[in-house]
């Protein structure tokens, strides 16, 4: 299945960059656009898995923005501050998946995201490394075929790892990922699940600390 970036639409640029960030945690590559023109050119010239928009954009506002889209048969979720149910009912109404509240928490957002993508069919739904399958949606994971049972956070962990084979993963970001913004990076809440996910699935050899850094998960044809 050919994957094809997400495209971010958002005039605040530190927001589209932290979605972007958010979003690459779990291998979702992301492009920008900051202004309703912009991403009427982008939509025009390449295709997207996903189309996360902001509302209240400074020239093309995203509900207008829909008239690019819908052709397109792209999802789209809105992304507004704008808390009124008649805004809501007329972004579900115009053809978006989802509408999601700023702020909002990376884990909200990330669930949100795979829900639609596993949706509308645009990402193939288990993962897999050594013996280990896991289905997203469900929520499962098997060690040769036995049931794994994993805590929520265990199993936000090990999607972050899984989507990031060979790559280290600061603290901060899956502290962030799954406990959300106001986690505190000084506790051992992190290391305490991770010692527990690499007992429960075996994975003491896979699973590396980086020392003073994060973690990371090896590629199965690591030496």
């Amino acid at each position: 299945m050919t994957m094809y970036p997400v495209l971010v639409v958002d005039d605040e640029v530190p927001i589209a960059e932290l979605i972007s960030i958010t979003l690459s945690q779990i291998g979702l590559p992301c492009v920008q656009a900051h202004s309703g023109s912009e991403a009427a050119d982008l939509i025009e010239s390449q295709r997207f898995d996903l189309i996360l928009l902001d509302v209240m954009l400074p020239d093309v506002d995203g509900f207008q923005l829909m008239d690019y889209i819908r052709p397109t048969g792209t999802p789209v979720i809105f992304l507004t501050a704008r808390t009124g149910v008649n805004d809501r009912v007329r972004g579900l109404k115009l053809g978006a998946y989802d509408y999601i509240i700023k702020p909002f928490a990376a884990p909200e957002l990330l669930a949100r995201v795979e829900g639609v993508l596993r949706h509308s069919g645009r990402r193939d739904t288990l993962l897999r490394a050594w013996d280990v399958v896991v289905d997203p949606e469900a929520r499962t994971a098997a060690k040769n075929g036995v049931p794994v049972p994993l805590t929520p956070h265990e199993f936000d962990l090990l999607l972050a790892l899984l989507h990031n084979r060979g790559i280290t993963l600061y603290r901060s970001a899956l502290l962030e990922l799954v406990w959300g913004m106001d986690a505190d990076p000084s506790n051992r809440t992190l290391d305490i699940h991770m010692s527990r996910l690499r007992r429960k699935l075996g994975w003491e050899n896979h699973i590396r600390t980086v020392p003073r850094i994060g973690y990371m998960l090896e590629e199965e044809n690591a030496p």
